[in-house]
């Protein structure tokens, strides 16, 4: 069995005051539904990073035991808090990120204010989940990178994206991200065979025994 800190869940507050830090800490969030993506949905609308979380998280519901042995709420957690900094400082088009631009703690700083106005054990528990998918030690932070990447080419499939967007960038993608767990490497090749297609990229071919 896979622990993790949802083993020990925070009380929910009680007091007026702290429900109504609660009420400023959504109001807050609420920015998360208008901050956009690079990708766009079938209609050709800007994707939201909202939206980009509420499906991750649908597909760790829909996997479930295909996925093995976890912690199936605390994997929901990571896959709903990863990009909530996003609400104040934007997204960051995987093409154009660098591994020394500092998005990572700019992120946590803007998800650290953001929270500011939950009680301390809630607050506590929502940075424990960022700090926790960073990291990607744990089973379910392995598991919400590797479908928060599939998650992501699948818009990119499905998106009515313009005429210059890059398809062929996908295929070589966080491929150490979604090759980390059977099931999310399965859940790949699938979406590769579509961006090939799509980029009409060539199939490689199959290595010599």
């Amino acid at each position: 069995m896979s622990h993790s800190p949802s083993d020990q869940p925070s009380r929910a507050p009680a007091d007026d005051a702290a429900l109504s830090g609660l009420l400023a800490f959504l109001r807050s969030a609420e920015a998360l539904k208008v901050q956009h993506r690079s990708g766009r949905t079938s209609d050709g609308a800007p994707e939201s990073v909202a939206a980009h979380s509420w499906r991750l998280a649908l597909a760790a519901i829909v996997l479930g035991d295909a996925l093995g042995d976890h912690d199936r709420l605390r994997l929901l957690e990571l896959c709903i808090v990863h990009d909530l900094g996003e609400a104040l400082s934007g997204d960051t088009p995987a093409t154009d990120q660098r591994p020394d631009d500092g998005r990572a703690a700019r992120e946590r700083a803007d998800l650290v204010t953001l929270c500011a106005p939950l009680a301390e054990p809630v607050r506590a528990r929502l940075l424990s989940a960022y700090d926790e998918y960073e990291a990607g030690a744990t089973r379910e932070a392995v598991l919400a990178k590797a479908l928060d990447k599939i998650e992501t080419i699948l818009q990119h499939l499905q998106g009515a994206n313009g005429p210059d967007f890059d398809h062929a960038f996908n295929l070589g993608y966080a491929r150490a991200r979604t090759d980390a767990h059977p099931v999310t490497a399965r859940l790949r090749a699938l979406v590769d065979a579509e961006t090939r297609a799509l980029a009409q990229v060539p199939s490689p071919r199959p290595r010599a025994p």
